[in-house]
């Protein structure tokens, strides 16, 4: 029998565009190539509801960490609430960890702007 984990794992959506007309859908599942980054605005790792990891602005996207890092962390520790949020201008997402590699997206925004 599969034990209940003793947080809320939210039900996956399906992703909508963001407010530019020219983005496209937000991904339903995060890829672990996937950087967790928005540029101009939050993004970070949060365990439980705290913050383990929030972007800096002053470092350049291709050296911001892939999902990966955190997954192998969430595999050594996941009896937690993992979730990546991403806050930018007329787009805000948030994925959760239902399990190893799966970082679903289960809150969309019209993020900020």
């Amino acid at each position: 029998m599969k034990r209940k984990p003793p947080w809320d794992t939210l039900p996956a959506l399906h992703g909508k565009g963001g407010g530019c007309l020219n983005c496209g859908p937000r991904p339903d599942c995060l890829t672990m190539n996937s950087r967790i980054a928005v540029g101009f605005g939050m993004a970070g790792i949060f365990k439980d509801g705290k913050p383990i990891w929030m972007e800096d602005s002053k470092t350049e996207f291709q050296e911001m960490p892939t999902l990966r890092k955190f997954e192998l962390m969430a595999r050594k520790d996941p009896d937690h609430d993992w979730q990546a949020r991403m806050e930018g201008p007329l787009s805000g997402r948030t994925y959760q960890r239902h399990g190893p590699n799966q970082w679903m997206l289960v809150k969309q925004t019209l993020g900020f702007a």
